[in-house]
């Protein structure tokens, strides 16, 4: 039976390590793409969420503002947008996000050091997260988009039926399983098999060699943001469904940084990987050890195997081990 029972914390452990791949996957396209590390793609997920609230209970964007400025008190338009529409809105936000970026930010930071990248990132990331506020207020939001949650009836009963044991698992984590994988294999196929991926790692490696040879470097950047914007949107929806959309959700950003470590920063599939195994390692550890220690474990349990990961192996799983001669 207490085997029967790990295996029921192995598997949730599997699922929520699918959450924090889907966070990772955000920083790696942007990483590929620029070279630099996107601090801002926690609060990215924490802005799409909170505008997909937005727009699918019909509130007035900066309401608080207008109220103050005007001395008047609206607060919704007085409908609601079913859920598929409100993503697809939210969706082209993201786009229209990443534009402005590129625009206001990016253009101007073309040849810079990637430390300068990273601070500009920083930046944007308080930028945004205050934007949010003001746009949507800062109170915590119910997020439901019609995925199924609560435990799975079917899988408990049959593994009940196979192994004399139900497992409790949640029907939003097997959702969100599935919808990583279809984005795991889409990010794939379009990184390794088309011009606009072979010319994203183009741009990764050398901006100015990218630009000599005809590859638009605005472009690339506007592509791999909207892309990385619909991701945040993804991990948004997930977390936000799950715990709710406030402030910690902009920290999920946090646990992304031991997948990355574990996984690789330049590698698609390395996200998903190290995320699984953060998440099992991290149950699994708690279950084992926990007891033993006080407890608490997955706190800190992430961040001593990613440590480890830098002394050993720093280009992780699946990274690229870059040799520079000087």
């Amino acid at each position: 039976m207490e085997f029967l029972y790990a295996s029921e914390i192995l598997l949730n452990g599997l699922m929520a390590g699918v959450m924090y791949a889907l966070v990772a996957l955000g920083f790696v396209l942007i990483y590929k793409a620029s070279g630099v590390f996107n601090y801002a793609q926690g609060v990215m997920a924490l802005f799409a969420a909170m505008t997909l609230v937005g727009i699918m209970e019909g509130r007035v964007p900066f309401a608080h503002l207008i109220n103050a400025a005007f001395g008047v008190h609206v607060s919704s338009f007085g409908w609601t947008v079913p859920g598929l529409l409100a993503i697809a809105l939210t969706a082209l936000v993201m786009v229209g996000l990443a534009i402005v970026i590129e625009k206001l930010v990016l253009k101007h930071l073309v040849g810079q050091e990637p430390i300068i990248l990273f601070m500009a990132t920083i930046g944007l990331a308080w930028f945004l997260e205050g934007l949010g506020d003001v746009m949507w207020g800062a109170d915590v939001k119910m997020l439901d988009v019609g995925l199924p949650q609560g435990i799975s009836e079917t899988v408990e009963t049959a593994t009940n039926n196979w192994l004399g044991y139900g497992f409790f698992i949640d029907r939003l984590d097997i959702w969100a399983t599935v919808i990583a994988a279809a984005l795991v294999a889409a990010l794939v196929g379009f990184s390794q098999y088309t011009k606009q991926g072979r010319a994203m790692r183009a741009v990764a490696d050398d901006h100015q060699a990218a630009l000599s040879v005809g590859i638009s470097l605005r472009f690339i950047w506007i592509m791999v943001w909207s892309i990385a914007g619909f991701v945040a949107l993804v991990a948004g929806i997930m977390w936000g469904t799950k715990s709710g959309v406030q402030f910690s959700l902009s920290l999920i950003a946090l646990k992304a940084l031991p997948v990355l470590m574990l996984g690789g920063f330049t590698s698609i599939p390395g996200a998903i990987v190290g995320g699984l195994i953060i998440g099992m390692g991290e149950k699994l550890f708690e279950y084992f050890v926990g007891p033993l220690v006080g407890g608490a474990t997955e706190n800190w349990f992430a961040y001593v195997l990613a440590l480890l990961f830098l002394v050993f192996r720093p280009q992780g799983l699946f990274g690229e081990r870059i040799i520079e001669r000087v």
